[in-house]
């Protein structure tokens, strides 16, 4: 949608220059504001791509993604233990399903682990 909008501001805009050639016989002072307001959809336009509906899309893009995270993290548990692997291949089949930045090193989750018995 965001792809769209700075499109359809420049069609409002074709056609409100289409609605100023039809009354080409009005005074300079209609002329100029017929002109405006047919710029105003060009800007609209692009004011709601790039300004509001882009970077909202990008934003629920990147929540939607961090929230999946966690279905690929159980999906690598599930197919690593059906295909019948240790533990330790599990564990480090799903940490590896993690984004780095919050991905436990190798030595942390075993710590952990070792920890828990």
């Amino acid at each position: 949608m965001s792809d769209a909008l700075p499109a359809l501001g420049i069609v409002a805009a074709v056609l409100g220059v289409i609605k100023t050639m039809a009354s080409i016989d009005k005074p300079p002072a209609i002329l100029g504001g017929m002109i405006g307001s047919a710029l105003v959809g060009t800007f609209l336009g692009v004011l709601l791509s790039y300004g509001i509906v882009g970077p909202f899309a990008a934003r629920l893009r990147a929540v939607i993604d961090t929230d999946g995270v966690i279905y690929m993290v159980v999906r690598r548990i599930i197919v690593a233990s059906l295909k019948g692997q240790p533990q330790p291949l599990v564990i480090e089949a799903a940490r590896t399903a993690i984004s780095p930045d919050n991905q436990p090193s190798f030595s942390e989750i075993f710590d952990g682990l070792r920890t828990a018995k």
